[in-house]
């Protein structure tokens, strides 16, 4: 999926004051370029850089299917199209089969089949995702999630939100159960395909047909982030390779239709945004150093030993070396109160290190700048040699309190005596060390106060809220582990566990 960097820094940089945009402007790092094949006496012609006719030479057609030549053409060779109108389905077939082969070229895979491409409008996409019917239990279980990440209440449909934010950002996707890809054109009269959009589309497919998605476990937030620092990173990386070359070894001669403007105003919800666009951050910097290492045969080999968390995408170091903890949250509810659980899904939420820290950097953009839980400088990966973000990595998931993650459970409790939509719930975190925990416990406590939380008198560790995120809560700590316990009243709190809010 190619998510909207453009949208999502566009409004951080309004907060932040800073003036451009990742990759605007920035000079990138580059590999060593691919050895384009043998060339041939046959001329077409191609546009440069400059805008000027240059002659290319076209490679002979192969005896058989080699990398960088999909269906009659080369990656390097000229089509004859006219995308200013809109791509009829002649130049769409030249359009995907030259950037397939573009894809094998800069990758070094190969295609196994084509993969159908639609272009839609943003509204025509917009409508696809509203359409979507979610079972009413897991919107219960999603809706706890993101209540308790203190980023949308409980009386707020999360999915509806998400999928508002998804057809404002989204600039395509494929779909591995369809095996379709869709590009988003911001042009309604006459629909444009970008060919930068298209290319990481393509590799999805190309992942999928080599790698198997269904291979991948992201049953829970966390493991969607952690395995996408994978499937995004290297997606990313590889569209970021594109690009380059689209402006030196190919001439400009790229499909990239000048950008309508997008100011961010159609995120309905900041919060679940930067949550789901860390692996797009993290990601590709992950894979690089990846690749820098060992080649595109050391990339290919992280799909047979794949990411455990998104710690390991934020700290690459912890690759390989700090797996999870894998523990028990037992069931210490009363007998009003019962654990939701969801058909074909954990019965628990895992947010991860990415979750944490976009729990306690969306303060910062909640309040238009004015509160900080964790410092919002240091969120912003500037290029010191350009004082611009960086164009690969450009945003940095990691702050004291998140640091130190080791695994995390989220178990949402029902009562069908409380008002519709009031759930509670267990969420209990490990840590690498006692200290690790104590920090989170602080942020948490700091996250507490911008939700204008008072401590209730005569219960320990307990906070009371009155207003959007109107709940009670227990935080206690023992050692490196940490369990929040959350209910709609004080009293209810013993409820969902039997230890929370002693008097």
């Amino acid at each position: 999926m190619r998510a909207s960097l453009a949208i999502a820094v566009a409004l951080m940089l309004v907060v932040a004051g800073c003036s451009q945009a990742p990759g605007a402007g920035t000079t990138a790092d580059t590999t060593g370029a691919t050895d384009a094949p043998g060339q041939s006496d046959t001329d077409s012609d191609s546009t440069d850089s400059g805008g000027e006719q240059s002659a290319v030479n076209k490679p002979d057609d192969p005896d058989s299917d080699v990398l960088g030549w999909e269906d009659g053409i080369w990656y390097n060779e000229t089509i004859n199209v006219t995308p200013e109108d809109g791509l009829n389905d002649t130049e769409l077939e030249k359009v995907v089969s030259r950037s397939m082969a573009r894809v094998e070229q800069v990758r070094g895979l190969e295609f196994d089949d084509r993969v159908p491409v639609e272009i839609q409008t943003r509204e025509e996409f917009r409508e696809e995702q509203q359409g979507q019917s979610v079972p009413d239990h897991r919107r219960v279980f999603d809706n706890t999630k993101f209540e308790a990440l203190f980023m949308i209440n409980e009386s707020t449909d999360s999915i509806g939100v998400q999928n508002s934010n998804s057809g404002s950002a989204i600039g395509g996707f494929y779909s591995p159960a369809e095996e379709r890809i869709v590009v988003v054109s911001e042009n309604s009269e006459t629909p444009e395909l970008n060919e930068i959009t298209l290319s990481q589309e393509l590799f999805h497919a190309l992942q999928d047909q080599h790698f198997d998605f269904d291979s991948f476990n992201q049953s829970t937030r966390e493991l969607h982030n952690a395995k996408d620092g994978l499937i995004e990173g290297d997606g990313n990386y590889v569209d970021y390779l594109y690009e380059q070359r689209c402006g030196d070894e190919w001439g400009g001669d790229c499909l990239t239709p000048t950008p309508q403007q997008q100011s961010g105003e159609g995120l309905a919800n900041m919060g679940p945004y930067i949550l789901k666009f860390q692996p797009y951050s993290d990601g590709p910097a992950f894979v690089r150093g990846v690749h820098r290492e060992g080649g595109w045969d050391a990339v290919n080999d992280l799909y047979e030993n794949q990411p455990e968390s998104t710690e390991q995408i934020i700290h690459p170091d912890k690759f390989g070396d700090d797996s999870p903890t894998e523990f028990r949250v037992e069931d210490a509810s009363g007998e009003s109160w019962d654990r939701l659980s969801v058909d074909g899904r954990p019965d628990y939420a895992s947010v991860g290190e990415a979750g944490i820290f976009s729990m306690l950097m969306y303060p910062y953009y909640k309040s238009g700048g004015e509160s900080q839980v964790i410092p919002a400088q240091d969120f912003f990966n500037v290029d010191q040699s350009s004082g611009e973000l960086r164009t690969i990595d450009p945003l940095n998931y990691n702050s004291t309190p998140s640091d130190g993650w080791d695994g995390d459970k989220l178990f949402v409790y029902t009562n069908d005596a409380t008002d519709e939509n009031e759930t509670g719930y267990v969420w209990q975190s490990v840590w690498d060390s006692e200290q690790d925990a104590g920090e989170f416990v602080e942020g948490y406590e700091r996250l507490l106060n911008f939700n204008d939380a008072t401590q209730v008198d005569g219960r320990e560790n307990t906070w009371r809220i009155e207003g959007e995120f109107g709940d009670a809560f227990y935080v206690q700590q023992d050692g490196d582990t940490v369990t929040i316990v959350n209910a709609p009243t004080v009293e209810a709190l013993s409820g969902v566990h039997e230890d929370a809010a002693s008097e």
